[in-house]
């Protein structure tokens, strides 16, 4: 196989990792039979899911992992957390373990750290084979792990539709199963030395179009048989069509051809924004000394701009130390846009089995888990849409983020203004399709932003907001939750814990929400204003190289 074509294997060995990893996202289909299990209030299981997202404030461990061992060895480890942190939880829902309180957090923050070393693993290997198309690969790459809660429910429909338990015991063995698969992949196909120079060669288009093509079928499929998989052996035969979609994509390096004459000189580490026939012209500007791209900017102009008081304008793809980015205003700004728009769509999923319980959907808690997990899959993927649209309608990637948190307001004003199953439904898929886009999205703006050598351990810093998003939000949702079950007219004992039931149980919370995502969208429409002027200022030097490039250059003897 030529080694231009097993970069898309290896691709393909991500996507399945991917696939078996976002194991927080089933957590609500397991949650009410371990609060009755404990025997714990609302706000004590909030925490336990806030203990979960806890484990990502440590996910730049495994940034700094990656930069002394082997991505196998990385894989390893964060198979055996989550092991150890979802199978010891099974085994106390099987009551065959009796754990404190504080031993369950424990686990959950283990696990959750074990989905964020899963998570750098990936975001690594994209980056390092496709410089160039990097929020391709990483959108396409990330996209699966949307799947995962339909996944999930559908392995668990196979083997027993009734049994809970069977998510968290799912969440304990498939990721170190698909993970030992994809490494014998990876260590088969893995490109010998380094990676072949990434440019923007057309097979790459053709191949990253298949793939999204492959993707989009399997979402659908997954969106439209789940909800038709309650019988085991219905459930089994989707089950099969589903891992078909999985390995299918391993057609797409065959249809590459082989590439001749392809340098496998070291590649140097430098941002690639455009194709390598202009990398030069880049460096070289970027080792300017005022750091800007475009010499139609001058310095005054900078001095004057208010948006630049502060700091110079960001250069893409600029390296930052730990210490330089927290110091920079426009990190503090992607900082809350994530909290307050992505990591609030967590939080609104983690309670998503309480909020259909209390507004007397409980038996739909599975589909809508489902449509959660569909829509995140849909959103991630649209998250390319920048990439496939570059040519015809050019945008900044920080503008894109600002749009895709649109849809979690409208959904918040749903959830707001009525109680129907119809509103509740709705806003699970669009907080979905936008919290999908913000999570696979970012990981392409940090790169772009603050550098993308540094970016598996800038990202994770980044992420340390899910903790404390997650940690206010849910404790927020269990306060008003605890406060109507003081009103005895809206309780009722399930398992010999207390489940408030009406539309009040969360109004208030949807209320809240509404309020902090409306700030989020705030802050990344400033970020988006500041990062203009840079996105712009490339895009326009982008086609000016490459018209130069075109331009015949005059013969040394003057014709």
């Amino acid at each position: 196989m030529e080694v231009e074509s097993r970069k898309w294997v290896v691709l393909v060995a991500t996507t399945w990792i991917q696939a078996f990893v976002g194991t927080n996202m089933d957590f609500p289909a397991y949650s009410t039979g371990l609060k009755s299990a404990l025997g714990i209030s609302q706000a004590q299981l909030n925490y336990i899911s806030v203990a979960s997202d806890m484990g990502k404030a440590l996910g730049w461990c495994s940034g700094l992992c990656l930069l002394y061992f082997p991505a196998w060895a990385v894989l390893f480890v964060a198979a055996v957390m989550g092991l150890v942190g979802y199978g010891l939880q099974w085994l106390l829902l099987l009551d065959i373990l009796t754990l404190p309180y504080f031993l369950v957090l424990m686990l959950s923050l283990l696990a959750g750290c074990s989905i964020c070393w899963f998570n750098t693993v990936c975001y690594v290997i994209c980056i390092k084979y496709f410089p160039a198309n990097k929020a391709l690969a990483l959108s396409l790459s990330t996209s699966f792990s949307s799947l995962s809660g339909a996944m999930y429910n559908l392995i668990a429909n196979s083997i027993n539709p009734n049994d809970h338990k069977l998510f968290l015991l799912l969440n304990a063995v498939l990721p170190l199963i698909t993970s030992a698969a994809a490494l014998l992949v990876m260590i088969r196909y893995s490109p010998p030395d380094a990676p072949p120079l990434d440019g923007t060669h057309h097979h790459d288009t053709a191949n990253f179009l298949l793939s999204t093509a492959v993707a989009i079928s399997a979402g659908l499929y997954l969106l439209v048989l789940n909800s038709v998989s309650s019988d085991v052996t219905v459930a089994r035969l989707v089950l099969t069509g589903a891992i078909v979609l999985l390995v299918l994509p391993l057609v797409t390096p065959l249809m590459v051809p082989g590439v001749v004459n392809i340098s496998f000189q070291q590649e140097d580490s430098s941002f690639i924004l455009i194709d390598k026939d202009h990398r030069e012209l880049l460096e070289v500007q970027m080792q300017s000394p005022n750091g800007f791209l475009d010499r139609d900017l001058k310095k005054e102009d900078v001095d004057n701009n208010p948006l630049f008081k502060d700091e110079r304008p960001v250069v893409l793809g600029e390296e930052h130390s730990t210490k330089l980015l927290i110091t920079r205003l426009d990190f503090w700004l992607y900082y809350v846009a994530y909290m307050c728009g992505g990591t609030i769509a967590l939080a609104y999923s983690n309670n998503l089995g309480q909020i259909s319980e209390s507004l007397g959907y409980h038996s739909d808690v599975r589909s809508l888990v489902c449509l959660y997990s569909a829509c995140s899959f849909f959103g991630r993927l649209l998250s390319t849409a920048p990439d496939f649209l570059r040519d015809k309608m050019y945008y900044a990637r920080t503008g894109w983020l600002a749009s895709a948190l649109v849809p979690t307001q409208v959904a918040f004003l749903l959830l707001v203004s009525s109680d129907s199953k119809a509103a509740l439904t709705t806003a699970t898929a669009l907080i979905g399709l936008s919290s999908g886009f913000v999570y696979s999205a970012a990981v392409s703006i940090t790169a772009e932003l603050f550098g993308p050598n540094s970016a598996g351990v800038n990202h994770n810093i980044l992420i340390t907001n899910i903790p404390l998003g997650s940690l206010v939000y849910s404790h927020l949702a269990a306060l008003v939750y605890e406060a109507n079950i003081g009103k005895s007219d809206k309780v009722v004992s399930q398992d010999g814990s207390k489940v408030c039931i009406g539309w009040g149980c969360y109004h208030e919370t949807f209320v809240w929400w509404w309020w902090i995502s409306l700030l989020g969208l705030s802050c990344s429409l400033l970020l988006s204003r500041r990062s203009k002027t840079t996105y712009d200022r490339l895009e326009r030097q982008k086609h000016r190289t490459h018209f130069m490039l075109l331009r015949p250059f005059p013969s040394s003897d003057g014709f």
